[in-house]
């Protein structure tokens, strides 16, 4: 899959300016960072679903798995676009899938895991079909639909 292909395939990007306490002693953002972008692109994909943290469409979720894989370096006031994608729909989970670019160069993929919980209990529950059918809708290549 080339660079090109790869950002083709996100619906949703959420930019982004390295500051300087993000980098390490080598001049380059320190690898546990990106997790940090990917955690802000969450959220303003989420608030871009219509999906609030408080409220009525209130939803809660929990990271059961993280991992990144680094293709290149960002560095100090570098500006970076965060792609967001739902990968995979289960019954109580979704996979998101990111992808962080500098212009056209693609730094870094991820992929988390995060399983539905209701709302102040942490109980694992069902995602909600008003959220399924507005995640699904908005993306421009459909959830692999899995039971779990």
């Amino acid at each position: 899959m080339t660079t090109a292909d790869a950002k083709d395939r996100f619906t949703f990007f959420h930019p982004l300016r390295v500051r300087w306490a993000e980098c390490d002693a080598q001049g380059i953002v320190f690898n546990v960072n990106y997790f940090l972008y990917f955690d802000v692109a969450m959220t303003e994909y989420m608030r871009a679903l219509g999906v609030s943290f408080s409220g009525d469409k209130q939803l809660e979720f929990y990271t059961v798995s993280a991992n990144a894989d680094y293709h290149g370096s960002a560095v100090f006031d570098d500006e970076l676009e965060v792609g967001v994608r739902c990968e995979r729909l289960g019954k109580k989970s979704l996979s998101i899938v990111y992808g962080i670019f500098r212009g056209n160069e693609h730094l870094t993929s991820g992929t988390l895991v995060y399983v539905h919980a209701e709302p102040g209990t942490k109980n694992t529950s069902p995602l909600p079909s008003w959220f399924i059918d507005r995640l699904t809708a908005f993306e421009k290549i459909a959830p692999e639909r899995k039971p779990q």
